[in-house]
């Protein structure tokens, strides 16, 4: 196999398939340890996934979520265990070292171009049964094998961006907090004893500092801290694909399709959707790979879509936050089916 992508998708695929007996070989053109902007909150069903895997990177234990409004605030507990605020720079150095230790080549090439032939698949002048694209939203394997949709990018009319910086700051609680605005969410993670990340989801584009007037409150909370790592960003968020597989070409994590980070859900599917990969290469049947990725994502992507489609309607969205403190129970049955 020959896995285009070195971030947490393409290495869980590289190390089942390892694991499973198979040659396997990792296309990164980035050298060095990856970052991204991500939540970096790892739900329970991510930690099982990794544990599963042999990987227990270091962070900070997350024990639900909370969500805030002006003076109105909702917490619901995980029931599936805790969950981990893990530095994706710590998530990607822990799971490339199991990576490497199960000798898995890691090799800095640029895939772009890919042929397909009767019993095999050639790209970056490797030769594999099959080829795994799971470079990222913007996947250059999903356009070589022609499996972007239209559309990428909108949902109810809109475009979303993500924006995470890092502070020197010891968290305040145990959960995930998230800070609704008119456009926009905050999302301070604790990803160490003296670490917060806070990351921004919005439909404007800007900067962070002016994403951050949505927040006076998280603003003047950090506005004294040392910021400890630089600002990164990514998007347009929705990148949709037309299937997950073309002959002997498959997608995995955000490379496969991607909603939105707004239930922070993105690393767990992403490692649940390449076991069922390994699983369905194992078995020699790849074709069965795009319904399986379809079943196990449905609630994931139902959820979220659902959630993106009231945030994308101003009468609705203000609501979100005061329909929780009025219905607990329903938050955390919703916040226990996020964390499976």
């Amino acid at each position: 196999m020959v896995v285009v992508g070195g971030g947490p998708a393409g290495l869980a695929v590289a190390l089942g398939c390892a694991r499973a007996g198979m040659d396997v070989a990792v296309c990164e053109k980035r050298t060095g340890v990856i970052d991204k902007a991500c939540g970096e909150g790892l739900m329970p069903g991510a930690v099982r996934a990794l544990a599963a895997l042999g990987i227990d990177p270091p962070g900070h234990p997350i024990e639900g979520i909370t969500y805030r409004q002006g003076a109105m605030a909702a917490h619901a507990a995980f029931r599936a265990g805790p969950g981990r605020g893990v530095r994706r720079t710590a998530l990607h150095d822990a799971m490339r070292e199991e990576v490497l230790r199960h000798g898995v080549p890691v090799l800095p090439i640029a895939v772009t171009g890919i042929s397909q032939h009767g019993d095999h698949v050639r790209a970056g002048g490797l030769r594999a049964r099959y080829l795994i694209g799971a470079d990222g939203l913007h996947s250059v394997v999903r356009g070589l094998a022609g499996l972007t949709k239209d559309g990428t990018g909108r949902l109810a009319g809109t475009l979303r961006w993500g924006l995470r910086r890092h502070y020197a700051l010891a968290p305040v609680t145990n959960a995930v907090e998230v800070t609704w605005a008119a456009r926009s969410e905050a999302y301070v993670t604790p990803v160490g004893p003296d670490t917060v990340g806070v990351a921004i989801l919005s439909s404007m584009r800007g900067g962070f500092t002016e994403q951050l007037t949505a927040f006076p409150e998280l603003a003047s909370w950090i506005s004294g801290a040392e910021p400890v790592s630089t600002v990164r960003g990514a998007g347009p968020l929705r990148q949709r694909a037309s299937k997950r597989v073309a002959g002997r070409v498959l997608l995995v994590g955000d490379a496969a399709g991607y909603v939105d980070a707004l239930t922070g859900e993105g690393l767990a599917l992403a490692l649940t959707t390449a076991a069922e990969l390994v699983r369905c290469l194992r078995a020699d049947r790849p074709s069965d790979y795009d319904r399986a990725w379809k079943r196990t994502s449905r609630r994931s992507r139902w959820l979220t879509e659902t959630l993106l489609w009231t945030r994308g309607r101003p009468a609705l969205a203000r609501r979100i936050v005061p329909a929780t403190v009025r219905a607990p129970r329903l938050f955390s049955t919703i916040v226990d089916q996020l964390a499976r």
